[in-house]
C-alpha cells in the first residue's frame, strides 16, 4: 500500500511536508550520541553524569506505601477528570504552611495536572490566537514557546543575565510587543541558572502584568527547593492572584518525577479556562496517585531532606570545581550550578561555545553537563548525580575533580 501522501499533509506546526526530514541534531541529542560513543570507547571508565535534569532519588518509601494502599481501593480506579477535591484542599493547605499564601480557595482557585509540562502546553490554547505574543525568559524550559507557535503566536525572548542576576529587564521589552503579548513565563528558583526570584521583582512583576493586561505564568517545579532561604511563591505577592497562576510539580520537591502529579494555582478565570481546555485533553492522573500526592504535600518534611542532600552535594561540586578554575557559587535555589563555559584546554584545545566544551568533556573525560549558549556560554551541572550515600558522593566529586584538573582548562 502507498502512504507516501502522509509527508504532504502534516500540519504546518510541526513542519508540514517537511516533518522528520530535519537533519540538525539537538541538543540533548548531541549529548546521548556523546555519551553513547564515549562508552563504547571507554568501557572501563565510569561516566559521570552531571547532566540529569530530575531527581537521582526515589519517592519516598512513605509516599510510595500510600500509593500501593490506594491501588487496592475501587473507589480510586474510576477517571479523576479535573481532579479530586481532597487534593485540591491539600494544595492550598500546603501553599499556606510552606509558602505562607492563604485565601487560596481549594475549589474555585486550584486543579490538578498530569505533571507541570501538560498545564504549560495546554495554557497557550486559552490564550494565545493568531499574532499574540508569549514573553519567554531564556534560557529556559521552551514548552509554552513550543505551543505558542503552535497557535500562530510569537515567541519574544528576554534574556537572563549575570549581571542582572539572572532576571529578566522587563523594561526593554519593545512597546509593539507588549501590546500583543498574553503571556509571561517565568520559572525561580531557576532552571537552569539556580537564580531566585526577589519580593521586589515579583512586585515589578505584578505592576508590569496589570498595565498591559498580561498573564503571568509562574513555573515553580523548584519553588521548595532552597538553600538558606525561605521558599518565595509569586502567589505571595499583594495582587499575584490578580494576574496570574502558579505550577507546582511534585516531580523535583517529591522526587515524583514518573508519577506525572502537579497542581496549578491562581487566578480564578485562569485557572477555569485551563480547566476547560485540560478537561478536552485528558481525563486526570489516576486517583491513587493524587491520593499519594496529598500524604506528599502534608509531609513537606521531606522536601526539606532532599534539599539538605542538594545543599551538601553542591557545596562538594563548588570546592571542586573552583580549585581547577570554574567561578561557581552557591545557588539560591533548585539542584543546578550554572557556570561559564572555558575557552580552552591542554594541547592548544580552543572552544568556541559551551557546546563544544561539553562535547569534549564527554568525549576525553566521560563528563557529561548540559551546555547552554542563549546568553553566554555555560555549563550547567546538576547535583542530581548517581551515587549511594555521603561517601560515594565524595568519590564521585573527586573523581570529577580529578579528571578536570588534568585537563588543564582555561578561562
Amino acid at each position: 500500500m502507498n502512504e507516501s501522501y502522509i509527508q504532504d499533509i502534516f500540519a504546518d506546526r510541526i513542519g508540514g511536508s517537511n516533518f522528520g526530514k530535519d537533519t540538525k541534531i539537538y541538543k540533548f541529542e548531541k549529548i546521548k550520541i556523546a555519551k553513547a560513543l564515549a562508552r563504547k570507547a571507554h568501557p572501563n571508565t565510569e561516566l559521570l553524569d552531571f547532566g540529569v535534569g530530575e531527581p537521582d532519588g526515589m519517592a519516598f518509601p512513605i509516599v510510595v506505601e500510600a500509593l500501593k494502599i490506594e491501588c487496592s481501593k475501587p473507589e480510586n480506579k474510576g477517571y479523576a477528570d479535573n481532579g479530586i477535591q481532597k487534593l485540591k484542599n491539600a494544595a492550598a493547605i500546603y501553599m499556606e504552611r510552606v509558602f505562607d499564601v492563604s485565601g487560596i480557595d481549594p475549589v474555585k482557585e486550584v486543579v490538578h495536572s498530569i505533571g507541570s509540562k501538560p498545564a504549560l502546553a495546554m495554557i497557550p490554547a486559552a490564550f494565545v490566537s493568531e499574532g499574540d505574543v508569549s514573553l519567554m525568559t531564556v534560557p529556559g524550559y521552551p514548552v509554552l514557546a513550543t505551543h505558542t507557535q503552535w497557535y500562530r503566536g510569537e515567541v519574544v525572548n528576554l534574556p537572563l543575565l549575570e549581571e542582572n542576576d539572572f532576571l529578566p529587564d522587563l523594561d526593554a521589552i519593545p512597546e509593539d510587543d507588549l501590546k500583543r503579548a498574553k503571556l509571561l513565563y517565568l520559572n525561580y528558583p531557576n532552571n537552569p541558572t539556580g537564580a531566585c526570584a526577589t519580593v521586589d521583582f515579583f512586585e515589578r512583576v505584578v505592576e508590569f502584568a496589570h498595565k498591559y493586561r498580561i498573564v503571568v505564568v509562574h513555573d515553580a517545579a523548584y519553588a521548595a527547593l532552597t538553600f538558606n532561604r525561605k521558599p518565595l511563591s509569586f502567589l505571595k505577592i499583594d495582587g499575584a492572584k490578580d494576574v496570574g497562576i502558579e505550577i507546582h510539580s511534585f516531580s523535583k520537591a517529591f522526587n515524583m518525577t514518573g508519577w506525572r502529579l502537579a497542581f496549578v494555582a491562581g487566578n480564578e478565570r485562569v485557572i477555569s479556562a485551563f480547566s476547560h481546555i485540560k478537561d478536552n485533553y485528558d481525563s486526570g492522573q489516576f486517583i491513587a496517585i493524587q491520593k499519594a500526592g496529598i500524604y506528599a504535600l502534608e509531609h513537606p518534611d521531606i522536601t526539606e531532606k532532599i534539599a539538605a542532600k542538594y545543599q551538601r552535594r553542591l557545596e562538594l561540586m563548588i570546592n571542586a570545581l573552583t580549585s581547577v578554575g570554574f567561578k561557581a557559587k552557591m545557588p539560591d535555589g533548585s539542584f543546578y550550578l550554572f557556570v561559564k563555559s572555558p575557552k580552552g584546554a591542554k594541547g592548544g584545545k580552543r572552544f568556541e561555545t559551551a557546546d563544544d566544551a561539553s562535547e569534549y568533556l564527554i568525549t576525553d573525560k566521560l563528563i557529561s553537563t548540559v551546555p547552554w549558549d542563549n546568553t553566554g556560554h555555560y555549563l550547567r551541572f546538576s547535583a542530581t548525580f548517581r551515587a549511594k550515600g555521603e561517601e560515594d558522593e565524595r568519590k564521585v566529586i573527586g573523581e570529577m575533580k580529578k579528571r578536570l584538573t588534568d585537563l588543564e582548562l582555561e578561562f
